[in-house]
């Protein structure tokens, strides 16, 4: 893909459509651009969250997994492209074995925040779902290949995890741990079978 940014308000757009890498033009609100889009704002997020103060391979991780997105982007921007990698993938495995490693069992749900760059990352994880159903969305009618789905699966489930790695670094001074769910309900519902007993 050779560099295509001679100009950035171009007005082609004014009619509801968008070029593609390969030349075609399509509506803007197609599930091709949608995905597209997800994978863009999943982007973003990220950037968001490597402002924060992180531990440094944290933030190498997620640079890496920036471009990583881009070359998604780059993907769903060519029909019938591949950019991603089964390599990119498996990256993500060591990635997410290498950190949970050191976490301690999660017995309970969590809530999402605790520390600011812990929140961003469990808002990441959340833009990063929106972005794989967008994508399971294009796979129903267009051929998609399985690292892209692979990868956005893969990268939720480390986002979940950095956002506890994140509590724990305890950087800015919050956080320090999960924030657990407590359901008022279930306690009294515990509560209620054991006075039954």
């Amino acid at each position: 893909m050779g560099n295509r940014l001679s100009q950035i308000a171009t007005r082609t757009g004014d009619d509801g459509t968008t070029g593609l890498g390969d030349g075609t033009r399509t509506r803007k609100d197609s599930v091709r651009i949608g995905a597209l889009g997800e994978v863009d704002e999943l982007n973003s997020n990220i950037g968001l969250l490597l402002t924060e103060r992180l531990p440094e391979e944290v933030r190498a991780d997620l640079l890496d997994i920036q471009h990583d997105l881009f070359d998604l982007g780059g993907e769903l921007s060519i029909p019938g492209y591949t950019m991603l990698k089964e390599v990119q993938v498996e990256r993500l495995d060591a990635r997410l074995k290498h950190y949970n490693a050191n976490l301690p069992r999660l017995a309970e749900f969590i809530l999402p925040g605790g520390s600011r760059a812990a929140a961003i990352a469990h808002v990441c994880r959340t833009v990063c779902r929106r972005a794989e159903r967008a994508l399971v969305e294009l796979g129903l009618n267009e051929a998609i290949g399985a690292p892209p789905r692979q990868y956005l699966n893969r990268l939720s489930d480390l986002l979940f995890v950095l956002a506890r790695v994140l509590n724990r670094a305890n950087l800015d001074g919050l956080g320090g741990d999960d924030v657990y769910w407590k359901s008022e309900r279930l306690a009294r519902d515990a509560g209620g079978a054991d006075d039954a007993d």
